[in-house]
C-alpha cells in the first residue's frame, strides 16, 4: 500500500492537501477501482468507511488496484461546512469535471477529477445525509453508455433503493458519477447515514457495500461477497426522481418520513410563518418514495425539502 497526498496549489490561499491510499493487488490482474468519500464536508459515515477499507484490504488477496480517498473535500471538512465549499459557496458535487479557469470550487473539482477520478475503471462515491438531512439508504447511477455496468455496481452495493438518473433531465448535474459516466467510467453514488452523524451501523453498511462491489468485480475472493452481507432482497428500482423545493420561506414541518411510499397528491409537509400560521402545503406531484428529507425547520424560498424517487 502506498500512502500518497494530492497537493493542489493552483488555488488562492494555502495549498489543499488530500491524503489517499493506493493498494496494488498481488493476487492477479484486475480493474482499477476508485473509492472516494467526503465530497461533502459533513457526511462522515463514508469517510470512516473508507478509512476502514484502507486498513482492511490485503494486497495478497486483492486483484487489481484500489485508490481510496477518505476526505476529498478538505476545505469543507475542516470548516464543518454542509454542502458547499466556504471559499465561494459552491457545491463541489455540482462542479465536476471542473474548470481550471473557474472559481475556487471549479478549480478544486478539476484538480481532483483529473488525477483521481479520470484514470479509474470504476468509481464509488460514498455519501450520507448532511447535517439537516434524514435519509433512506440508496444508490444512484446515471443513464449513459456504461449504465449497465454502473447498475451492476449499484445492485451489488446491497442497499434497499436504486435510482437511475436520466441524462436528458439530470436533477443532479456536475456530480462525480455524472462526470465519470460522461467519459465512460461506470460510477455510483452510495448514500448511507443521516444528519451528519457518524453512527457505527451506517459506517459498516458502507464498508460492506464496497467489499461486495470488490467481490462482484472479481477483485476479492468469492467468499468476500458473502462476508460483505449483500442484500438478499432485490432493491426497489426507480426511473428518476423529483427534488421538491419550497415556494416560500417558512418553518418546515414534514408530514412523511424517508422510505415511506406516498401517493400522488398526498401531503408531504407544510410551511408555517413565525406565528405558526400555514403559508404553504406541499403535495406529492407523483407517487413515489422520499429518499432524503430536510429535517431542519429553517427553509428559505426555493430551499430543498426532499427528494421523491419515482418509478
Amino acid at each position: 500500500m502506498e500512502e500518497l497526498t494530492l497537493e493542489i496549489t493552483d488555488l488562492p490561499g494555502d495549498p489543499v492537501e488530500i491524503p489517499y491510499a493506493r493498494i496494488e493487488g498481488r493476487a492477479g490482474e484486475g480493474p482499477h477501482l476508485t473509492v472516494v468519500a467526503g465530497v461533502h464536508g459533513c457526511e462522515y459515515t463514508g469517510m470512516a468507511a473508507v478509512m476502514r477499507l484502507i486498513a482492511r484490504l490485503d494486497p495478497e488477496t486483492l486483484r487489481g488496484t484500489v485508490t481510496a480517498v477518505p476526505i476529498l473535500n478538505q476545505p469543507a471538512f475542516w470548516s464543518r461546512s454542509a454542502f458547499v465549499v466556504p471559499a465561494d459557496g459552491k457545491n463541489l458535487n455540482r462542479c465536476f469535471p471542473g474548470d481550471p479557469g473557474g472559481s475556487y470550487t471549479d478549480v478544486l473539482a478539476h484538480e481532483i477529477f483529473t488525477p483521481i477520478i479520470a484514470p479509474s475503471d470504476y468509481l464509488l462515491d460514498l455519501h450520507a445525509g448532511d447535517l439537516p438531512e434524514a435519509l433512506e439508504p440508496f444508490c444512484l447511477y446515471e443513464e449513459s453508455d456504461v449504465e449497465d455496468r454502473a447498475r451492476r455496481l449499484a445492485l451489488a452495493y446491497g442497499l434497499g433503493h436504486v435510482v437511475r438518473q436520466s441524462s436528458a433531465s439530470r436533477t443532479v448535474g456536475g456530480s462525480t458519477s455524472s462526470a465519470a459516466a460522461d467519459i465512460g467510467i461506470p460510477a455510483i453514488i452510495a448514500e448511507v447515514g443521516a444528519n451528519g452523524i457518524c453512527d457505527e451501523a451506517s459506517v459498516e453498511r458502507h464498508l460492506r457495500g464496497v467489499l461486495a462491489v470488490c467481490a462482484e468485480l472479481g477483485m476479492l475472493p468469492g467468499e468476500a461477497h458473502a462476508e460483505a452481507g449483500a442484500a438478499s432482497v432485490a432493491p426497489v428500482e426507480y426511473d428518476g426522481w423529483i427534488w421538491m423545493r419550497s415556494a416560500v420561506r417558512g418553518f418546515w414541518q414534514p408530514a412523511v418520513t424517508t422510505g415511506q411510499d406516498v401517493t400522488e397528491g398526498e401531503l408531504l409537509g407544510v410551511l408555517l410563518d413565525p406565528l405558526g400560521r400555514e403559508l404553504d402545503r406541499v403535495l406529492a406531484p407523483a407517487a413515489g418514495c422520499p429518499l432524503f428529507l430536510t429535517t431542519s425547520p429553517a427553509v428559505v424560498s426555493d430551499g430543498l425539502l426532499l427528494g421523491l424517487a419515482t418509478r
